[in-house]
Order: structure tokens, then C-alpha cells, then sequence
């Protein structure tokens, strides 16, 4: 149900702004959207799994708020980043 560390890894070099970022909004972000992608396929499959569900509820909220705090921030970012993973506001 998580990411394998090469999955992470990918994500993190197409989405960091610099060299070594991990921690910048458009990482996080898509890193819970991988996440969020893979429980959503698990679910598929284990419609009863309750306690994962509320796993992947935390998380889509979390994804809610870095995504608020990017719009905040930087439209232009903010546009570019849900282009890019597809994610409907």
C-alpha cells in the first residue's frame, strides 16, 4: 500500500525545485498523491479495510492544506502542480 523508496525517489527528482529539496509543498504533494493513489487501488480489492480508510482520509487532508497553502503562496505553482498530477480542485 506505500510507495517503494525508488517510487519516492522518482517523485521527488521530478518534482523538487532544487538539488536536494524533499520538503518543498510540490514534493510533498505529490508524494500523498502517490500515496493516495495506491490506497485508492487497494480499496478496489478490500472494500471492508476501514482502518486504511481512515488513513487515506488524513491524508487526502493533508493534501487539501499543503495544496491551500501553495495556492496562497504562488497561483502559478499551484496551477502548474495540479496540471501536472491531475488533481481536481
Amino acid at each position: 500500500m506505500s510507495i517503494t523508496a525508488e517510487k519516492k525517489q522518482k517523485v521527488i527528482k521530478q518534482f523538487a525545485n532544487e538539488k536536494n529539496d524533499t520538503g518543498s509543498p510540490e514534493v510533498q504533494v505529490a508524494i500523498l498523491s502517490e500515496r493516495i493513489n495506491n490506497l485508492t487501488e487497494h480499496f478496489k480489492t478490500n472494500v471492508n479495510d476501514i482502518h486504511s480508510r481512515r488513513g487515506l482520509l488524513v491524508m487526502v487532508s493533508r493534501r487539501r492544506k499543503l495544496l491551500d497553502y501553495l495556492k496562497r503562496k504562488s497561483e502559478a505553482r499551484y496551477q502548474d502542480l495540479i496540471k501536472k498530477l491531475n488533481i481536481r480542485k
